[in-house]
């Protein structure tokens, strides 16, 4: 299933993203941000449980920032998870 995520305090402004039935993350994209990490982060993800990027990612700022592009694609898999369950 495809989900959509409005970003909140990040230059990315909003992420995009698959779960599958088994609830591994697939075609993770970022609208904005720093290009070349933000693909990185959607290759290194691919594949994996939905809660194993979470607990990776979250909590995870950005320079003076209490959030980073990573931290709210956490955010997003918790909202995408919770909304299956």
């Amino acid at each position: 299933m495809q989900y959509d995520y409005k970003t909140k305090g990040v230059c990315a402004m909003n992420i995009s993203f698959e779960l599958d039935d088994d609830m591994c993350v697939h075609n993770v994209k970022f609208q904005g941000g720093c290009n070349g990490n933000l693909k990185a982060i959607g290759l290194l993800v691919e594949g994996m449980k939905a809660d194993e990027v979470e607990k990776k990612l979250a909590g995870n700022t950005c320079g003076f920032k209490n959030t980073s592009c990573a931290d709210q694609f956490a955010k997003a898999l918790s909202e995408a998870v919770a909304a299956r369950a």
